[in-house]
């Protein structure tokens, strides 16, 4: 039977797990609490989260919020990083803070109920963040306005010029300055 404050903490677990888009497990152990809170704030940004928790609450907390594939990576000191937020932000702050630790080391992950591997997290982190990709999306939208704004203003600006040209040969001068 567990106790008030473990059942707490499989719900509270559980919560994070439905409420989260991605879910990162990592090797946390050799960080200072220094450490961590500075990779926690890292993850802020992106709205992740970092949780250190048992193996074995968090293993009943994905059965009940119906993650699978965790199992076999629930061993050993593990912390859980949700992403909330920006999956390819929060992705990028773990593999960064991993790669300037080099004491945090991911073991896998889990996204849309596919088992994840530390490489799939990591390509992950590759990837542009959701306002790169929007301000490309813009500029691919914009870019065939502008082109045909140009096109369509050609020829009257071709026009103008032709009867400004006409106008010096009969003046001898420019006509706006009459």
């Amino acid at each position: 039977m567990p106790t008030v404050r473990k059942s707490n903490e499989i719900d509270l677990l559980t919560s994070q797990f439905e409420a989260s888009q991605m879910v990162i497990l990592a090797d946390y152990r050799g960080l200072s609490v220094a450490q961590m809170q500075e990779f926690r704030g890292k993850l802020r940004s992106s709205e992740g989260e970092f949780r250190v928790s048992k193996n074995t609450l968090v293993r009943i907390a994905a059965e009940r919020a119906g993650v699978e594939g965790l199992e076999t990576f629930l061993e050993g000191p593990t912390a859980v990083v949700f992403a909330k937020g920006d999956i390819a932000g929060t992705a990028k702050a773990v593999s960064d803070f991993a790669r300037t630790s080099r004491i945090l080391q991911v073991k896998a992950g889990v996204m849309d109920g596919q088992a994840l591997s530390a490489a799939d997290v990591e390509a992950i982190s590759n990837l542009p963040s959701r306002e790169e990709l929007l301000a490309k999306l813009v500029g691919m939208l914009a870019s065939p306005m502008a082109r045909t704004v140009g096109v369509l203003s050609g020829p009257s600006r071709s026009v103008a010029y032709l009867v400004n040209a006409r106008m010096e040969q009969l003046g001898g001068g420019d006509a706006a300055a009459d």
